[in-house]
C-alpha cells in the first residue's frame, strides 16, 4: 500500500479509560512490552481499518506489517502513539471519535481480561465459574445496567449479504427502534450494521437520547469483521464461546437474518441451549426473517434443523418473511413475556442468570485439523449435544474462511476433514453448498471461493 494511506498520531482516551488508578495505568503500560501486545495490536489495527472491503484477517495484517502502537504512561492515565496507522481513521489529522472510543475499549477489555484471569476469584473449572467470569468482564465494560427493562434485541446474520438483504435489515432495525428497543450485533458490516443503522434513525424520530448499539466480538474475528462506526459500546470477549454466551446473557430476544457459516454457528449454539430440559419453559423470542428473495434460504435452514435436530428444535423459533413490522411487533410482544417471567422469578433484567448453559457450550473449541476430524456428528447423540458439535464444525469453517490462524492452518495442512453419519452429513452438505452458491461464505471477490473443509461420511 502507498504511504499516503498511513498516518502517525498520538491519542488520549475518551470513555471508560479516562479515570484510572496507578495500578491500572501500570497494567496498561505493561501491555506494550508484554505478550498481550500482539493481541492488542491486531485488535487496534482492525478498529482503525473500519470500512475495509476485505474479510481476510491474514491479508489485513500483512498489508500493515509496519503498523505499531506504543503505550505511554502519563500522570493522568495513558496515551497511545500510533505509527503507520490507516489514514481513513482520521479527519484532518484527528481521529474519528467513534474510532477513538473503540480503540480504548479494546485496550480496556484485553487488559482486564488478563487481570481477571490472574485473580483468585476466577474459577474456569466449572460452568458457574465461567459465567461469573463473563459477568465480571461485561460489568467492567459498563454493559450491564441494572433496572433497565428488557429491550436489548440481538441481531445475527452474515457480513456477506446482498444489497436487498442489507436494506431489509435496516427496515427491521427501524421498526425495532420505533418501538424504543436497543440493538446488539457482532459489531461488523452487513447484518451487523444494517439493524443499527435503521434503529439510529428511528431513535432520532422518537427523540431517544442514549440509544444503545452494542457490539460483541472476539480477537479472532475482529480483524476480519471490523467494527462498524455506529457501535457505541464495543466489548471484546476472550473467545468465541464467551462472545456467544454474552449474546444470550445480555440479549432479551434474537432476530436472525440470512448469513453463512458464522450465522449457522450462532443459531446452532442457541438451539442447543434452548433445547436443554432446564430451559424448556424459559421465554426467549427467536425470529428468523429476510426479504422475499431470502425465503428459499430460510426454508433450507429450517429444513436442515429438522433433518438434524428434529421438530422439537424447530419449535424454538418462528419464521417471518418480508414483514419488518410484524417482526418488530412479535419481538416487542416476546419481550413483555420475558419481563413478566423475570419479575416473577426475581431474575435480573440485565443478565440472564436463569438460562442453563452446559460446560460443553462454554469450553473454547480450538479448530485444529485433529479436533475437527474427531467431532461426533450422529443422530444417536442427544439433540442439544449434536447441536453443540455442529456448532463446533461451523466454528472451524469460519476460522478457515476468515481468521488469520485458521487460514494459515489450511494453507499448511489443506482442508479440514469433517466426519459424520450420512443422515447428518447429507443435509450439512446441502446447506454448505447453498452458502457457497449464494456467496455467503466470504465477501465476493475476484476469485471463486475454495472450501476450507471436506465432508467425509
Amino acid at each position: 500500500m502507498d504511504s499516503r494511506h498511513r498516518i502517525n498520531a498520538s491519542v488520549s482516551p475518551k470513555g471508560s479509560l479516562e479515570t484510572l488508578s496507578q495500578r491500572e495505568v501500570q497494567q496498561l503500560s505493561e501491555v506494550g512490552a508484554g505478550s498481550l501486545y500482539t493481541l492488542f495490536r491486531q485488535c487496534a489495527l482492525a478498529i482503525l481499518n473500519t470500512g475495509a472491503r476485505t474479510d481476510n484477517a491474514k491479508t489485513i495484517l500483512e498489508s500493515y506489517e509496519d503498523f505499531e502502537v506504543r503505550i505511554h504512561q502519563q500522570d493522568r492515565g495513558v496515551r497511545l502513539e500510533l505509527l503507520n496507522a490507516p489514514a481513513d481513521a482520521f479527519v484532518d489529522g484527528e481521529m474519528i471519535a467513534s474510532t477513538r472510543e473503540m480503540l480504548f475499549s479494546a485496550l480496556r477489555d484485553i487488559v482486564y481480561t488478563q487481570s481477571e484471569l490472574d485473580s483468585l476469584r476466577i474459577d474456569l473449572n466449572s460452568s458457574q465459574g465461567i459465567t461469573d467470569y463473563l459477568f465480571h468482564l461485561l460489568r467492567n465494560a459498563r454493559t450491564l445496567r441494572p433496572g433497565v427493562e428488557p429491550k436489548m434485541v440481538v441481531c445475527w446474520g452474515g457480513h456477506s449479504i446482498s444489497i436487498e438483504e442489507y436494506k431489509y435489515t435496516k427496515k427491521v432495525g427501524h421498526e425495532l427502534g420505533l418501538r424504543k428497543l436497543d440493538i446488539c450485533t457482532g459489531c461488523g458490516p452487513g447484518v451487523m450494521k444494517g439493524p443499527m443503522k435503521g434503529a439510529t434513525i428511528a431513535h432520532s424520530k422518537q427523540r431517544i437520547v442514549g440509544g444503545r448499539y452494542l457490539g460483541l466480538t472476539e480477537p479472532g474475528i475482529i480483524a476480519a469483521e471490523t467494527p462498524n462506526p455506529i457501535v457505541n459500546e464495543l466489548v471484546i470477549l476472550p473467545d468465541i464461546e464467551k462472545r456467544l454466551e454474552a449474546f444470550v446473557r445480555v440479549g432479551h430476544g434474537i432476530v436472525i437474518f440470512p448469513g453463512g457459516a458464522g450465522t449457522a454457528e450462532e443459531f446452532l449454539y442457541l438451539l442447543g441451549i434452548l433445547m436443554h430440559p432446564d430451559n424448556q419453559d424459559l421465554p426467549f423470542p427467536v425470529i428468523l426473517t429476510g426479504p422475499r428473495s431470502a425465503a428459499p434460504y430460510l426454508e433450507q435452514l429450517h429444513t436442515f434443523v429438522g433433518a438434524t435436530l428434529g421438530k422439537a428444535a424447530q419449535r424454538h423459533y418462528r419464521i417471518i418473511i418480508d414483514d419488518p413490522v410484524e417482526v418488530a411487533r412479535q419481538m416487542a410482544h416476546g419481550l413483555k413475556e420475558v419481563k413478566q417471567f423475570r419479575r416473577e422469578r426475581n431474575d435480573a433484567f440485565h443478565f440472564n442468570w436463569l438460562l442453563r448453559i452446559e460446560e460443553g457450550f462454554q469450553r473454547p473449541f480450538d479448530p485444529t485439523h485433529a479436533n475437527m476430524a474427531s467431532l461426533q456428528l450422529s443422530r444417536d447423540l442427544p439433540a442439544h449435544q449434536l447441536a453443540a458439535n455442529l456448532r463446533r464444525a461451523f466454528s472451524g469453517i469460519v476460522a478457515g474462511n476468515v481468521k488469520d490462524k485458521g487460514i494459515r492452518l489450511i494453507e499448511q495442512y489443506g482442508p479440514y476433514e469433517i466426519h459424520g453419519e450420512a443422515s447428518v452429513m447429507r443435509p450439512l452438505d446441502e446447506l454448505l453448498r447453498a452458502f457457497v452458491e449464494q456467496h455467503r461464505m466470504k465477501l465476493p471477490g475476484g476469485t471463486p471461493y475454495v472450501p476450507c473443509y471436506r465432508l467425509v461420511t
